[in-house]
C-alpha cells in the first residue's frame, strides 16, 4: 500500500495537485494557476511520508512477530497521522475552506476515524496470537 500511495503523490504532484500554503521556506515552489507565492511542495511531502516512510515502518516492524491485525492498524495510524500532519501545509479545499477555529480542515477531521480505527483495531490485535514466521 504505501508503495501505491507515494506514486499516486508524485503523480499528484506532477500534475499540479494538492498545492500547499505560501511559505518563505527555500524548497517552496510555484504551482500554475496560483500566483507568483512559493507554496509548500505538499504532495512530496506526503509522498515521503505516506510512501517512504510508511513502507520503512511496515516493513521494520514486519520483520518482528506480530499479532494478527496489528499491521493493519499500525498502518491506519501512521497513515492517518501523516495526513493530518501534512494537512497543516496544504490549501483546504477552495468550496469547504477551513472548518474550525481558522486551522481545522475537512482532510483532518477524516483522518480522525482512520486514526481511532487504528487504535482500536492495534488493541484489539493484543488479544490475538502473535504470527510466527517460519
Amino acid at each position: 500500500m504505501p508503495i501505491g500511495l507515494g506514486a499516486g503523490r508524485i503523480g499528484n504532484f506532477i500534475n499540479h495537485e494538492l498545492p500547499g500554503r505560501v511559505t518563505s521556506l527555500p524548497w517552496g515552489m510555484s504551482f500554475p494557476g496560483m500566483g507568483p507565492e512559493p507554496r509548500h511542495p505538499s504532495a512530496l511531502y506526503e509522498a515521503l511520508l505516506e510512501g517512504v516512510v510508511l513502507f520503512a515502518i511496515l516493513w521494520w516492524v514486519s520483520a518482528k512477530p506480530t499479532s494478527r491485525g496489528f499491521l493493519s492498524g499500525l498502518f491506519l495510524v501512521c497513515y492517518g497521522v501523516f495526513r493530518f500532519m501534512v494537512e497543516f501545509v496544504r490549501m483546504p479545499d477552495a468550496h469547504i475552506g477551513f472548518i474550525a477555529f481558522g486551522w481545522v480542515t475537512m482532510g483532518m477531521l477524516l483522518t480522525l476515524p482512520m486514526i481511532a480505527l487504528g487504535l482500536f483495531v492495534i488493541a484489539w490485535s493484543r488479544s490475538q496470537p502473535v504470527d510466527v514466521k517460519a
